[in-house]
């Protein structure tokens, strides 16, 4: 069959956007730099007729400097309209690129659900609720034993009320107990003796008479 109908020509892979944008930019550039050049041309040129008198000579470069001019003008319009090509084609590319990170999201989120699904089978809820009630269960016990291990013993039957009115008592005794004027008598006893036991005329420092034990003298009646 291939004697008679030949070989079928192998396709060619289509055209590579990137590869669009990049030969319409390098032309772009091209068209570009020969417009620098007739910039430059045309510079001279003009800096030529200011030097000169009006006659033949002068309009000959006004011509050529005419002519140069409409060069740049074609050249101009080459270049916008590469330019406006490749900013096309770029905004094509950039929409086609994001519609496959789109896609490849979009498959990458079904395989996270999937994935997502085959772990649920996994849990059962059923048990998941009877480990948390088992755990209540236990922690219930443990307040018990706590508690059980904290009861007292012995303890009279006593009346809240009566605990009430001791408790009043109680604050009324603690008041007295704040209550320091029995320290006066002991600042106001006297002071040591001077002189040693057993000694005659013992006076402390404050000219009290003292015996022998240091205690004030009672004067004989």
């Amino acid at each position: 069959m291939n004697r008679l109908f030949g070989k079928a020509k192998p396709k060619e892979p289509p055209p590579n956007m990137n590869d669009c944008i990049a030969g319409v930019d390098s032309r772009a550039e091209s068209v570009e730099k020969k417009i620098a050049r007739l910039d430059a041309e045309l510079k001279k040129y003009k800096d030529q007729m200011k030097k000169m008198r009006e006659g033949p000579a002068k309009n000959a470069v006004k011509q050529k400097a005419v002519r140069i001019l409409k060069q740049r003008k074609m050249y101009e319009q080459q270049a916008d309209n590469l330019r406006q090509q490749a900013f096309n084609m770029e905004q094509a590319n950039y929409a086609c690129q994001t519609l496959k990170d789109t896609h490849t999201t979009v498959v990458a989120m079904k395989a996270g659900m999937k994935q997502m699904q085959k772990e649920f089978k996994k849990i059962n809820i059923d048990e998941i609720e009877d480990v948390q009630d088992d755990l209540a269960d236990m922690l219930e016990q443990a307040d018990e034993v706590q508690e059980a291990l904290g009861r007292s013993y012995g303890m009279p039957e006593i009346d809240d009320e009566e605990l009430e009115a001791e408790l009043d008592a109680l604050g009324d005794e603690i008041a007295l107990d704040d209550d320091t004027s029995y320290l006066d008598d002991a600042v106001k006893a006297p002071s040591a003796p001077d002189k040693e036991p057993g000694t005659d005329s013992i006076r402390n420092k404050d000219g009290v008479l003292v015996d022998e034990f240091g205690l004030p003298q009672i004067p004989a009646s």
